[in-house]
């Protein structure tokens, strides 16, 4: 404490803010390795294993009912999906060591590099900072995509994380997903019909698709609704897939030339790596053929 003291009368006196500067460092050091510091050890050991896909996916909570209190349109709302993109996109942006993202609903699973050091590959801090940025991400941006539809609670998020050592398994993860898109998009799908158009109940409809399979479903909505399924917009069939691609951007820029006394506006173009929305097949190999560098390890 004597040293404090001298640190802050150096001050008053006016020999700067330098020592007591230093003095703050070396207290707070000697705290830090004071008795208490024992509870450090409570403290759980998350580590990643190395060499494996790290997967954090974070799913919407109690969405449902979020979505009917915001009036979501039904089966699918373009405002709500394209936001759940945009924050995916924000938070690409901030940890460039995802290599690949892929989203439906109210779900988005991001995908981090095999050889990641990102937080020394701390499972709870990839968790966190992903689920952080996406909901306060998911906040800041609903007034671009909900215009006329005020926020009225701020939504929940939850996380988990799961390691894959492979390829494949990260590839069949990517899949898993997809497939789950699909089959609750076609059941939405005909729900929803047969709740707007037919007049069901949401019971009734319910009980109408109970023990139905996907060329049921697909026979309701072509017989009944004049619908072909395969018809509706990739986005809500596939989902979302995000990838690091590189874009020509082009840019006006003044300049001024050595013979010329005024500026002159010249267009440029600029190749910037982005973060693209695609809408497609991820459960067969075009995709990988087509876009190797996600898997590769150098990249």
């Amino acid at each position: 404490m004597l040293g404090c003291w001298r640190a802050v009368s150096a001050v008053s006196a006016g020999r700067g803010r330098w020592a007591a500067c230093a003095c703050s460092r070396r207290l707070l050091f000697s705290m830090a390795k004071s008795k208490f510091e024992y509870v450090r050890d409570f403290e759980a050991d998350d580590t990643c294993l190395p060499n494996c896909w790290i997967v954090v996916r974070l799913d919407g909570r109690n969405f449902h009912r979020f979505s009917e209190q915001h009036e979501f349109k039904k089966p699918n709302d373009d405002r709500a999906l394209h936001l759940m993109t945009r924050c995916a996109q924000t938070v690409m942006q901030e940890l460039e060591d995802i290599a690949i993202a892929y989203g439906q609903s109210d779900e988005y699973s991001f995908v981090f590099k095999k050889k990641s050091r990102w937080f020394k590959r701390r499972a709870s801090k990839f968790m966190t900072h992903v689920v952080s940025q996406f909901a306060s991400s998911y906040v800041f941006y609903w007034k671009d995509y909900f215009k006329d539809q005020q926020l009225l609670y701020p939504p929940g998020f939850d996380g988990r994380i799961v390691l894959y050592p492979s390829n494949q398994n990260l590839k069949d993860y990517l899949s898993w997903r997809q497939a789950d898109c699909h089959i609750n998009n076609l059941y939405n799908t005909v729900f929803w019909m047969l709740v707007q158009r037919s007049g069901l109940t949401p019971v009734q409809a319910q009980d109408r698709l109970q023990g139905t399979l996907a060329g049921d479903k697909n026979e309701i909505l072509f017989s009944e609704f004049n619908i072909n399924y395969n018809n509706e917009p990739l986005m809500y069939r596939k989902g979302t897939v995000l990838i690091w691609q590189k874009i020509n951007e082009v840019v006006t820029k003044k300049i001024k030339l050595p013979e010329e006394a005024e500026e002159k506006e010249v267009e440029v173009t600029r190749t910037k790596t982005k973060v693209v929305p695609l809408h497609c097949d991820i459960i067969g190999d075009q995709f990988w053929e087509q876009y190797p560098e996600i898997l590769a390890e150098d990249s």
